[in-house]
């Protein structure tokens, strides 16, 4: 049926693009079905009229074909995933189905879309109470946040006379988060531990820092029940853990239109955050706690902490980063400065040539602060920046 329906379709509708356009279709044949009628009844000659009754039958039956051509149509499509990182592929898988008994000759079906590179777009004939499956592999080379769907299906007579649009679905989100590469040789200066006492900030986590006991509750871990407290008290105890100062680190992002060149994949912008993404990943897999700051509309803070759900917060935030801020990284060090103390490291990514935040670094660094600073080499741009780390 499949390949009939496009066998008596496709000449039809080809010639008659050809010749009308698309647009004018209506226009002309409802132009020709009055001409013909005026004439015909002027002159009182059969021919003009039946030319008239025959155009007037050709619209109904378009209009007709049409209408049914759209009836028990039903679209259904499942999607692989929808977080994804730059590099990695979803599929989509689509099954147009006919409900009703009058075969579809000509239907296309088609998938909204702003992900670059997607194209869910096809053409297909239904028999009666026949189906069509597809599937769609689409690469996704670039982070950010996309939408696709709704799914619409567009039906018309042979001649494009009438058209008719079904919509499916509604519009779901895509995340595509930047690509986190590993660093197997990169480390930061270790945070300042105090001479006495300890830094202490109670955690869920198990960490080698145990700090007491308290009362079991439930969902507590079973590996965290300390069983000599809690053969002695006759009720069950588990252990209390602290953070290790050492993994308090925070990742600064400079989002300044101002100092960013380029555009597309080879932006400094794309070279910055595949830095950050990477960065926090190595540290997160130390469990080590982590946070981010960057200035692009506002000034946007994830405080920091561990695990890969935490990982997945820091990944959207960078999948929707863009250098459209006004303010100087320079700025941000200073008037975010009050945040970081002798337990904190600052890596500050930038491709900035300011003088002014290495003087905020410096400020930091006297006050106890760790810092390193990843900076994006602007003076080798050539179409393709490079990036080193200091």
């Amino acid at each position: 049926m499949r390949g009939l329906g496009g066998a008596l379709t496709n000449p039809l509708r080809s010639a008659w693009r050809a010749t009308f356009g698309t647009r004018r279709s209506m226009s002309i044949i409802v132009t020709l079905t009055i001409v013909a009628f005026a004439v015909g009844f002027a002159s009182n000659y059969w021919l003009p009229q039946r030319l008239g009754y025959t155009l007037l039958f050709g619209l109904l039956m378009a209009a007709l074909w049409t209408w049914s051509s759209g009836q028990g149509v039903r679209v259904r499509m499942s999607r692989s995933r929808d977080r994804v990182q730059a590099g990695e592929s979803i599929i989509e898988r689509f099954e147009v189905i006919n409900d009703s008994a009058i075969p579809k000759l000509w239907l296309e079906v088609e998938e909204a879309s702003d992900l670059p590179g997607h194209t869910a777009q096809f053409v297909t004939s239904l028999g009666r109470s026949g189906h069509r499956n597809w599937r769609v592999q689409t690469q996704c080379d670039r982070r950010g946040l996309y939408n696709l769907g709704p799914i619409t299906v567009r039906s018309s007579d042979p001649f494009d006379i009438f058209h008719r649009e079904l919509r499916f679905g509604h519009r779901r989100g895509l995340v595509v988060y930047p690509r986190a590469l590993e660093l197997p040789r990169y480390s930061v200066p270790p945070a300042n531990l105090p001479g006495e006492g300890r830094f202490r900030r109670r955690t869920h986590y198990v960490t080698p820092n145990a700090s007491g006991i308290r009362d079991y509750e439930p969902g507590d871990s079973v590996n965290r029940i300390h069983w000599k407290s809690s053969l002695r008290t006759g009720s069950l105890k588990v252990k209390t853990f602290e953070l290790d100062p050492a993994s308090h680190l925070w990742v600064v992002l400079d989002l300044s239109g101002q100092d960013h060149l380029g555009t597309g994949d080879d932006a400094t912008i794309e070279i910055a955050v595949t830095i950050a993404a990477s960065v926090v990943r190595l540290f997160i897999n130390q469990n080590r706690s982590v946070g981010l700051m960057m200035f692009g509309e506002r000034l946007d803070v994830i405080e920091p902490d561990r695990g890969s759900q935490h990982f997945g917060r820091i990944l959207e935030s960078l999948a929707v980063a863009q250098p459209i801020g006004n303010v100087p990284v320079a700025s941000i060090l200073y008037q975010q400065s009050r945040r970081w103390g002798r337990h904190t490291t600052v890596i500050v990514i930038t491709p900035s040539t300011d003088p002014r935040w290495q003087g905020a670094i410096r400020t930091l660094t006297q006050r106890g602060v760790k810092a390193a600073v990843a900076l994006i080499d602007l003076d080798a741009w050539g179409g393709r920046a490079g990036a080193a780390a200091t």
